[in-house]
């Protein structure tokens, strides 16, 4: 009871949160209201009162409800799956993979370029190599969730938009294939022997599984909502199989030498929704429904993922620097890598202007990676932990508001007349 209780006051202080920023007139996205309000009522803040249902008073209260987290994520996931219907990708597809690749890339070679000249400035006992080779690869990953929740909210229209949720959508494979080539390359350095398989094939393995298993759980969904004629039990049919979804995407088949066959939920759950959106005829109706059912189940989310940034990395000053420099040299790769890789594909300039700094917010993948990198040792694993912790902090609070005023400035969001006035005003002084 204790637990559901801290979770309903979880939801009640995020919306609240919300109101608060209106009343003060900060106009920032629902997400950073999410997110601060989650901060408040986590261990670090309110939770620490220990008054029962008054937050939650540790991180293994937090993971009783982590399934919530991984639940929202999965839909998240379906949702931009959406993104992929292929009228679209007629239109944008080559486009969108083109830049994904090379703004992924050209973030994870600008970090590793100055994290490895910080660790020759700093000293190996502050920034092991292995470290920052792993830090470049976290470099590549986006935050689906926080991205999609900016769009959804403001209803961003627009050739940036287009391109944006396909883009943030292929990071997770790209991200997936440049970590497990990092985190080979860092394995090498500490054990002095490079393992083929964990470099290469478990990750392809990884990524060739999870579409699979997302295409067959999409085609059965397809062919099981032809038995249904209400929308209503359709989208519980949907529900049931995203559901299905993610707990498939936790299992992990061994195959013996090292050999195992994993499933990352974000994919799988991505095309499902791909599938489904492409095969079935009721997919508009059913998708526009699954919007309005998961907006509290996204909510949720964010104000559980707040409560789980560990403020104690504040404590230590080389993870603020570091942290910092990884945050600048980030955004930079990012936004150069989106510049250059859509002047190249010939798009308008309002997309080489905005996309990339759409492309900042990081969270969920990033957060996954730092678990992985736990298998490199607890000196190695908590300097990457530490300093992935404080940067997903700055980057969610900061990163959805860049991400609304880039989508402004792009002309995809329509401002409220109140302040389309005062920019006017503003306009003309």
């Amino acid at each position: 009871m204790r637990i559901l209780l801290a979770t309903a006051f979880a939801l009640g202080a995020g919306l609240m949160m919300t109101r608060v920023f209106k009343w003060i007139h900060f106009k920032c996205p629902d997400v950073t209201a999410f997110l601060i309000a989650g901060v408040l009522v986590g261990p670090y803040a309110f939770g620490r009162i220990g008054l029962p249902g008054f937050g939650f008073a540790s991180m293994e209260d937090l993971e009783q409800v982590s399934v919530l987290s991984n639940v929202a994520l999965g839909f998240i996931a379906f949702d931009i799956g959406n993104e992929f219907r292929m009228s679209h990708l007629k239109q944008t597809g080559k486009t969108a993979t083109v830049i994904g690749i090379i703004q992924a890339v050209a973030a994870t070679v600008l970090v590793d370029a100055v994290l490895i000249g910080l660790h020759f400035v700093l000293g190996d006992e502050v920034l092991p190599l292995p470290v920052a080779i792993i830090l470049g690869a976290i470099a590549s990953a986006t935050a689906p969730a926080a991205t999609l929740m900016v769009v959804r909210q403001y209803k961003a229209k627009g050739p940036v938009t287009d391109l944006l949720l396909p883009i943030v959508a292929l990071d997770d494979a790209v991200g997936l294939i440049l970590f497990a080539v990092s985190f080979g390359v860092a394995q090498a350095m500490i054990g002095g022997s490079i393992n083929v398989i964990s470099v290469v094939l478990n990750p392809l393995l990884e990524i060739v599984c999870s579409l699979v298993l997302g295409a067959v759980m999409g085609g059965i969904l397809t062919w099981v909502e032809k038995f249904f004629f209400s929308n209503r039990n359709r989208l519980s049919m949907t529900i049931s199989f995203v559901i299905m979804t993610i707990a498939l995407s936790s299992l992990e088949i061994p195959l013996g030498g090292g050999v195992k066959i994993g499933f990352s939920s974000l994919l799988v759950c991505m095309m499902l929704g791909t599938v489904l959106c492409n095969l079935c005829e009721y997919s508009d109706d059913i998708m526009n429904r699954s919007e309005r059912w998961t907006a509290p189940l996204y909510a949720v989310f964010f104000v559980l993922s707040g409560a789980q940034l560990d403020l104690t990395v504040f404590r230590y000053p080389t993870t603020i620097l570091i942290g910092l420099a990884y945050i600048l040299v980030r955004c930079a790769g990012k936004y150069l890598g989106a510049y250059s890789s859509s002047k190249l594909m010939g798009c308008p300039k309002v997309i080489q202007k905005h996309l990339g700094i759409t492309l900042f917010p990081q969270a969920g993948v990033a957060l996954g990676m730092i678990v992985s990198a736990q298998a490199l040792g607890a000196e190695y694993g908590g300097i990457v932990r530490n300093i992935i912790l404080f940067s997903v902090m700055i980057y969610e609070l900061v990163g959805p508001l860049l991400t609304k005023q880039s989508l402004l400035s792009a002309g995809e969001i329509v401002a409220p007349a109140s302040e389309q006035a005062h920019r006017a005003r503003f306009a003309s002084k």
